[in-house]
């Protein structure tokens, strides 16, 4: 049986700056929708740093956080895959997901699970606003997860990361034996003419 987001994980909306952040030297690094690839991953390479004041411990980024786009047309989540290694905060209104006990749900599922069609359907019936598409923190709370046991969700996990894999290699193969078929097509034409 399913249980809502809410009951296995905090949702928590990223800082909220009251004016334009001020880019200083030994600030906070501060992750913003920029900073999501498009591989779902948080880069922490290029972070901003800014003055924030007091930072909350519950307001610092962990690894296994996911960091979910609240705004615009892609309502997915990023993972954070590394040890940030220093505090790193979520800008609004980027919302930061946290699994209460990585002993009930494993982060990498939940970040599977959120990019499925069933859960993103489910955001996607509940977006607010015309121009500007959002999903609420109550909406995304109340999402309807699957959770199997641990050992089925590291499969999961783990068939989903091999399946990525191999589209990546196809891709790639591709991509090369368009550029072969290109090169003898241009020969075939240069020796004809």
């Amino acid at each position: 049986m399913p249980k809502c987001l809410k009951e296995i994980a905090q949702v928590q909306v990223g800082y909220s700056f009251r004016s334009r952040m001020e880019v200083c030297a030994g600030g906070v690094s501060v992750v913003q929708m920029k900073d999501l690839t498009s591989d779902d991953v948080v880069d922490c390479r290029e972070l901003q740093r800014v003055n924030v004041g007091e930072v909350k411990d519950s307001q610092i980024l962990l690894r296994g956080d996911l960091v979910f786009r609240s705004r615009g047309m892609d309502m997915s989540p990023a993972l954070m895959v590394d040890e940030p290694g220093e505090a790193i905060v979520l800008a609004a209104p980027l919302y930061r997901v946290r699994v209460n006990s990585s002993l009930e749900v494993l982060p990498a599922y939940l970040n599977w699970y959120l990019h499925q069609d069933e859960a993103q359907a489910y955001l996607a019936s509940r977006i607010k606003g015309t121009a500007q598409k959002m999903v609420s923190k109550n909406s995304l709370e109340g999402l309807p997860v699957d959770l199997p046991d641990l050992p089925t969700q590291q499969a999961i996990v783990d068939m989903a990361a091999l399946l990525q894999r191999e589209l990546t290699l196809l891709e790639a193969l591709s991509e090369r034996r368009r550029a072969l078929i290109s090169t003898q097509l241009m020969q075939l034409a240069k020796e004809d003419s």
